[in-house]
């Protein structure tokens, strides 16, 4: 019932919503060399995500803007991960070899190749690159290697009746990170040493942007005497006073890297998985806390799903709006399970509850 009140309240924001607009990600690192790849998404309607297994020495082609075909390959690396609206397409996930690729909204700014008869062959949509990625690459250094050898061209979703304007973080097992970003028509990448990312402007205006916030710190400020008389702070978190608080991407990027920079090291992965979701709480959007008007129309988004990738032991986990119960899924078992085929995992659920009322100790 609780998915149908969440589907019923956002139908109305379908036309043209603006959407996933504040998706937030960060990366963590835990004593083991765990490596944890965590997100949020956010968007204006429900998107229907479910959890697509893919397995290697799977045939995938690309698209076209006029419905052609665009590369065909065959995956090399088996993945899985979320999809939405029912395409064949990662939109957060990882491969068989401890590679993450997540897409975030990139408006106004993704720009894309012109489709043309010569880069047709290797030409595919915003959308369908994540698979491109997990499906043919290792680790970010082969990432970096090959991240230009195709085209992305404006192919129209129509759930949004446009292309995905998208940009990419990718993080592999041994931490490295990178973000790639189609401007001017044509694919840039950036070294992503602190591990996050949210939406627009581009990442490099993101980092230079942390400049305004070098003051700050997780350490509580110490007591100082003004004239005789001692000042102390009122509370907890003076050294994070000024730590921008909205929804917007400039700020909740400068929160991700306050957040998981100064989150202590779990022992292990699986402990790490726990301390993003609890990370990502401060990143969740309740229906109605972000929104606007336009034509006499609301719009608004919410927090559709969240998810942890544990880049070493290989599973995904993750929660979604109407059940914040943590799921995962186990990469070896489902590719076993998936016995060569593309399969699907329903990812809605109902939230349960458990009445503790005479659990004495």
């Amino acid at each position: 019932m609780l998915r149908s009140l969440f589907v019923a309240v956002l139908a109305a924001a379908l036309a043209l919503a603006p959407v996933a607009q504040a998706c937030t990600g960060i990366r963590l690192v835990a004593k083991d060399h765990g490596v944890i790849a965590a997100r949020s998404l956010e968007f204006g309607f429900d998107l229907k995500s479910e959890v697509l297994i893919v397995p290697p020495g799977t045939t995938l082609t690309g698209s076209l803007p006029d419905g052609g075909k665009g590369i065909t390959y065959t995956t090399k690396y088996g993945f899985l991960g979320a999809n939405a609206e029912g395409l064949t397409a990662i939109v957060d996930g990882i491969n068989d070899q401890g590679l993450y690729v997540g897409l975030f909204y990139f408006p106004d700014y993704a720009s894309y190749a012109d489709p043309t008869k010569e880069n047709a062959a290797r030409a595919m949509a915003p959308h369908e690159y994540a698979n491109w990625l997990l499906g043919n690459f290792a680790n970010v250094d082969e990432v970096k290697a090959n991240f230009d050898k195709v085209a992305l061209v404006p192919v129209v979703i129509e759930a949004i009746e446009q292309p995905a304007p998208v940009h990419f973080v990718v993080h592999d097992r041994s931490g490295k990170s990178v973000v790639i970003e189609p401007l001017n028509k044509s694919l840039k990448i950036y070294d992503n040493p602190l591990g996050v990312i949210t939406n627009s402007p581009s990442f490099d205006w993101h980092m230079t942007n942390l400049r305004n916030y070098v003051n700050l710190t997780a350490i509580n400020v110490p007591r100082i005497d003004v004239g005789g008389i001692t000042l102390a702070q009122l509370g907890q978190g003076s050294g994070l006073r000024g730590l921008p608080g909205d929804f917007t991407p400039p700020s909740r990027f400068v929160r991700a890297v306050a957040f998981s920079q100064s989150a202590i090291p779990s022992d292990t992965a699986t402990q790490a998985v726990l301390q993003a979701f609890h990370i990502l709480n401060n990143f969740d959007i309740p229906y109605g806390a972000v929104r606007e008007v336009d034509g006499g129309q609301m719009h608004a988004e919410a927090t559709v799903w969240t998810s942890a990738s544990d880049l070493k032991n290989l599973r995904w986990y993750f929660k979604t709006y109407s059940d914040q119960s943590i799921r995962s899924v186990d990469l070896a078992k489902a590719m076993a399970a998936a016995q060569g085929k593309i399969r699907l995992i329903k990812m809605e659920a109902q939230q349960p509850t458990t009445d503790v009322s005479t659990n004495f100790k």
